[in-house]
């Protein structure tokens, strides 16, 4: 990340949140398994089994996607995975995961961008302002905001989108900006069948409200 949150060794903070935005009855089986095992290794697993949980997630991500190439969920949830997998990585093998996981986001906007209510976009924003900048990665703030901005017009009220797009903010210091996005978040509508991923990031936004609060009150 940009920042990795240190460099490269803290993508984990934001990464492996990522998450899509369906409901596990909208997709083929393999590739709900794989959402519902996202979850449960982000918000379930340990974090000291964390890494292998999301290494053998991400061989049963990839052949999900080579069993529905042209279906956009598939590779957005490869995606995910490999974010996530970054994040607990961390290091410079982490470069080539979430460049990866860019390309599989870039082949399912090609596919549909609305796929799973835009979580390609707000995925791909996501990486863009997380992902060290230039030459050592590809991060760019201005590819970030754009992407983020175009995850919320697909799903204005979601609580992906908003989360991301309120850590961006929070990101460039927009303590106010940040601080409305992450309210929306927290009272997002719940999504069947995410009820361990919602309540994750539910706490994640939370957490991260408080951190912008105390930087109002402090300007």
């Amino acid at each position: 990340m940009k920042k990795y949150r240190t460099e490269l060794a803290g993508v984990a903070v934001a990464l492996i949140a990522i998450s899509g935005l369906a409901a596990a009855a909208d997709l083929s089986g393999d590739v709900a398994a794989v959402q519902s095992g996202w979850a449960e290794a982000m918000y379930v697993t340990p974090k000291p089994q964390r890494e292998q949980a999301l290494e053998s997630l991400s061989h049963r991500a990839e052949a999900a996607k080579t069993a529905h190439p042209r279906d956009a969920t598939a590779l957005i949830w490869e995606g995910i995975v490999l974010s996530s997998l970054a994040g607990e990585k961390g290091g410079i093998g982490a470069l080539g995961l979430v460049k990866r996981a860019r390309n599989d986001f870039e082949q399912a906007i090609a596919l549909d961008p609305n796929a799973m209510e835009g979580s390609a976009y707000t995925s791909l924003g996501s990486l863009y302002y997380q992902v060290p900048g230039w030459p050592l990665g590809f991060g760019d703030d201005d590819k970030a905001r754009q992407m983020l901005t175009k995850g919320l017009q697909v799903n204005p009220n979601g609580i992906d989108a908003n989360y991301f797009y309120g850590d961006f903010l929070r990101d460039q210091k927009d303590w106010k900006g940040a601080e409305a996005a992450l309210t929306k978040a927290i009272a997002a509508p719940p999504r069947p069948g995410r009820e361990i991923a919602d309540r994750g990031r539910r706490k994640e936004a939370q957490a991260l409200l408080g951190k912008v609060r105390s930087q109002l009150a402090a300007h």
